[in-house]
């Protein structure tokens, strides 16, 4: 099938908890399928887990006839758990991201002061090179690795679809923020002019949208809609961009998952090993990120 006509199956699953949507990409013509950026459902007042969202892309997939290949995320995300290991557990999938998660976890390690956990992607079963391809069926997938929201997301191009994440938001929505360890603004606006270099009809699917009340959430536009009204991009060069992205990034306060998230993300979704209780604790780092707004209540 060539990858310049493909037109994959995708299907958008949204999470309203996290505000994040999870897909299921297909192969029109052999019904493989991969997930990409599946939600561990988690509750932080309580600390409970469960497996809602996992289960529900599985079930689609029974529903749809298809036969998972992959289980892919874009990045370590900082807003919720990612359920791959549990998926892959359950199903045998093997789980894959970008090669650079290595430069994440190194980061991550040094902030949770893990001097024992290994950073060296093994938590995955295979690590995509930035311009590497792979298969999901007939339909060929392409890497490109797009820094700048963190040091290790990747887009994944299949046919005339591009799983972009947190890098391009709705048009009306702009861009993801960099101020996270390992952000940049300056390697956001290369990633994203790499991605508004694919074709204009290219159908770009986002990880986040924050809809209002009474409001359908929407994930899926197009190259060409980015370029003509998303106000990040229209009208922008890189010195504008990086000033407006900073400016908008010292307003924002941290995601209230981030410190949690990203020490069971940098693992691939696995928890924190079992204490001698048998109960695992996640280690949060005090006085780490005392550079984002505060939060704003009432």
């Amino acid at each position: 099938m060539s990858t310049a006509t493909a037109r994959p199956i995708v299907h958008g699953l949204f999470d309203p908890a996290t505000s994040s949507i999870q897909y299921v990409l297909a192969c029109p013509r052999s019904g493989a399928c991969a997930i990409i950026d599946p939600v561990l459902d988690f509750d932080p007042a309580s600390g409970a887990l469960a497996t809602h969202n996992a289960e529900a892309l599985l079930g689609l997939i029974a529903r749809e006839g298809l036969q998972l290949r992959w289980i892919l995320d874009t990045h370590p995300h900082a807003d919720h758990f990612s359920a791959a290991a549990w998926l892959h557990a359950r199903t045998g999938a093997p789980t894959a991201t970008g090669a650079e998660v290595v430069a994440v976890q190194r980061l991550w390690k040094d902030i949770y002061n893990l001097p024992d956990f290994p950073a060296d992607g093994r938590q995955w079963q295979r690590l995509f090179a930035d311009g590497e391809h792979f298969a999901i069926g007939d339909l060929d997938v392409r890497i490109m690795h797009s820094p700048g929201h963190t040091l290790a997301s990747v887009t994944y191009v299949a046919g005339d679809a591009a799983f972009v994440h947190d890098t391009l938001f709705m048009p009306a929505s702009g861009t993801a923020r960099c101020d996270f360890p390992g952000g940049c603004a300056r390697r956001l606006w290369r990633s994203i002019g790499a991605i508004l270099a694919l074709p204009d009809e290219t159908r770009l699917f986002t990880g986040h949208d924050y809809p209002q009340p009474g409001a359908a959430a929407a994930w899926e536009s197009t190259v060409g809609e980015h370029k003509r009204s998303n106000p990040h991009v229209a009208g922008q060069d890189e010195a504008s961009f990086v000033a407006l992205r900073e400016a908008r990034d010292r307003t924002l306060p941290m995601p209230r998952l981030i410190l949690a998230a990203l020490q069971v993300n940098i693992a691939g979704g696995r928890l924190p090993p079992p204490e001698s209780n048998g109960r695992s604790y996640l280690k949060i780092p005090l006085a780490t990120l005392d550079g984002a707004a505060w939060p704003q209540h009432g």
